[in-house]
C-alpha cells in the first residue's frame, strides 16, 4: 500500500513537501513517481525516479520540483518550491513494487491522492 501525505494550502511562491510511504511485505521498489490531476483535466506525470537511475520531470515543474527517495524507509518525496496557482491539483504517488511473496513480478500501486492548493 502507498500512503501519500503533505498536501495543503499554500500561497504562490511557497513550498510544500509531499511524502509517499509504502508498506507491506516489500522486497524492493523499482520506479517511483508522482502524478497530478487538476480539476477538469487529465492526470499528468509530474516526476519519476527509478531505482538507481536518473530522475525525470515534466517541463512545467523542472527547476522547481525535486523528487527523491529513501530506500531504507520505502518512502519517496516531492519537494515543491516556487509553487504556482497552476500547480493546484490532487497529487498521486505511484510505485512499482516487488513483493517478498514472489519476486518474479512487480506490481503497480497508487496512493490515495493528496490535495495541493496554491492561492494567487
Amino acid at each position: 500500500q502507498l500512503q501519500a501525505s503533505g498536501g495543503g494550502l499554500v500561497q504562490a511562491g511557497g513550498s510544500l513537501r509531499l511524502s509517499c510511504a509504502a508498506s507491506g511485505s516489500i522486497f524492493s521498489i523499482n520506479s517511483m513517481g508522482w502524478y497530478r490531476q487538476a480539476p477538469g483535466k487529465q492526470r499528468e506525470l509530474v516526476a519519476t525516479i527509478p531505482y538507481g537511475g536518473t530522475t525525470d520531470y515534466a517541463d512545467s515543474v523542472k527547476g522547481r520540483f525535486t523528487i527523491s527517495r529513501d530506500n531504507a524507509k520505502n518512502t519517496f518525496y516531492l519537494q515543491m518550491n516556487s509553487l504556482k496557482p497552476e500547480d493546484t491539483a490532487v497529487y498521486y504517488c505511484t510505485a512499482a513494487v516487488v513483493l517478498e511473496e514472489d519476486i518474479r513480478y512487480q506490481y503497480d500501486y497508487w496512493g490515495q491522492g493528496t490535495l495541493v492548493t496554491v492561492s494567487s
